[in-house]
């Protein structure tokens, strides 16, 4: 038995070698007819058609930006030149991934700052934009040499696979018409020029050099390798698209350290909304739980000492009556202190929303607070908590430390940004730098990039503007 399986062991191992042998001859063969090489094809012809506008644009807008940068118009010309060249990556883009089924992930670009000097240095400084031009720069000459290389091999191989037959029907011709009838093959690629043709050739001959394709072994010589031309340009044009996708990917997709930015964000944004999921649940639970039991003891605390008190002074026991009404009142103190601290944890104003949560801190400030709320979207939980809890801490600061009258809190949204702007009409002086609570809500905001901005001149008003992403 032994024998017989080694055998059929072995021819088992080698059969998965001969079929991927057999499957890369059966591709070699297809190759010219595959839809993946038409596709590439197709792809090199509108990539290079859509590399001319792209090339000249970075020239232009870098030539006119360079040379008016002594003047005001010279930098905004760079930064919307850098601009179309962001969006016309995005054709490219687009193009390899309607044609090719090549997807490529666009970089982010940097966001822009606020007015009109914020936003030119935004984009001026913004590397995704220079990276794009890069491409277009080089995405023109890499298209028309992968074109012509294409375009070469197919013509010069139909011209030799053909090559037999039109040879065959043109007979020979007297030597004053020869000369104009021969084909330089160099010609064709554009590094020869037509040779008289020797008495021998036929009326439509090819030559390389000196050396005229005049003979049948000639002639077929130039045949098959016109074949096996026909055969290697889907590979060329193939691995044109290839290389293409590869700089594309480098120069128009996200850099290693973008990658790992979004991918630490988005490692940021699981902790944060978990760690508000915890909160809340916490919060449920301390509610629904210790909460609930501490309210029952209380009752049957509070159920005992009615019942000590009802009885006559002189049958009670003082004791138990004294032991009861401490246990009594410490459990209500002990619920009391349990449900600010759920408060603390995760207020249930927010399971509503951040509108009626803010409008529940307003409510219970202690000065008169005036709130405006105007939201295009809810926040995510994480964001609403801290939001929430600025808003709690400035309304705090306000009433221990700026002897106002009055506050006005202003809750917006502005392109991406939840803005929170609490201003209150105190005698001012309010500085983060002096280790306050404002500092620790500094430090509580930048663990989401968010930003405190403080405006509080001595003699007031002061102004906090809290800056959160409403999406982390």
């Amino acid at each position: 038995m032994s024998t017989i399986a080694l055998p059929t062991r072995a021819a088992d191992a080698g059969a998965p070698s001969t079929g991927r042998r057999q499957r890369r001859h059966w591709a070699m063969l297809r190759a010219p007819f595959a839809p993946r090489t038409w596709r590439a094809n197709l792809y090199s012809l509108v990539g290079a058609l859509l590399a001319v506008p792209g090339f000249l644009l970075v020239v232009a807008s870098m030539a006119l930006g360079l040379g008016l940068a002594v003047t005001f118009l010279g930098l905004p010309l760079l930064a919307f030149g850098g601009v179309a060249a962001i969006r016309l990556g995005g054709l490219h883009r687009g193009l390899a991934a309607g044609i090719l089924g090549q997807e490529v992930t666009g970089a982010r670009a940097r966001p822009p700052g606020r007015g009109l000097f914020g936003w030119l240095q935004g984009r001026l400084a913004d590397p995704v934009a220079w990276r794009a031009r890069l491409y277009l720069l080089i995405k023109l000459p890499l298209a028309l040499v992968a074109l012509y290389a294409v375009v070469v091999l197919y013509v010069e191989g139909v011209l030799l696979a053909l090559y037999p037959l039109w040879w065959s029907l043109s007979p020979p011709s007297p030597s004053a018409a020869r000369s104009a009838g021969v084909l330089d093959l160099g010609a064709v690629i554009g590094r020869g020029s037509n040779l008289p043709a020797p008495r021998s050739a036929h009326q439509l001959t090819l030559h390389v050099g000196s050396l005229y394709l005049d003979t049948w072994p000639l002639v077929a010589g130039a045949c098959l390798a016109g074949i096996v031309a026909l055969f290697v340009v889907p590979w060329v044009s193939r691995a044109a698209a290839r290389i293409d996708v590869a700089i594309m990917r480098r120069l128009l997709g996200p850099s290693r350290g973008s990658i790992r930015v979004e991918r630490l964000e988005a490692a940021r944004s699981v902790v944060a909304e978990d760690a508000a999921a915890t909160l809340r649940r916490i919060e449920r639970d301390l509610h629904d739980g210790t909460q609930a039991q501490l309210v029952a003891l209380a009752i049957s605390l509070g159920a005992a000492r009615e019942r000590l008190e009802d009885q006559p002074v002189a049958e009670r026991d003082l004791a138990m009556f004294d032991f009861v009404t401490t246990a009594h009142d410490q459990a209500k103190d002990a619920l009391d202190e349990l449900r600010s601290i759920a408060r603390g944890i995760h207020p249930p104003a927010l399971d509503v929303g951040l509108e009626a949560a803010i409008e529940t801190l307003t409510a219970r400030s202690a000065i008169p607070a005036t709130l405006y709320v105007a939201l295009d979207s809810r926040p995510t939980d994480a964001i609403g908590t801290i939001a929430y809890y600025a808003v709690a801490e400035l309304l705090t600061n306000v009433a221990k430390h700026a002897d106002a009258l009055s506050a006005t809190v202003e809750v917006t949204e502005d392109d991406g940004l939840l803005i929170v702007t609490v201003t209150d009409d105190g005698h001012g002086g309010a500085d983060p730098a002096r280790g306050t609570g404002l500092n620790g809500l500094a430090s509580r905001l930048d663990a989401v990039d968010g930003h405190l901005v403080v405006d509080s001149p001595t003699g007031g008003p002061t102004t906090v503007t809290v800056q959160l992403p409403v999406r982390i």
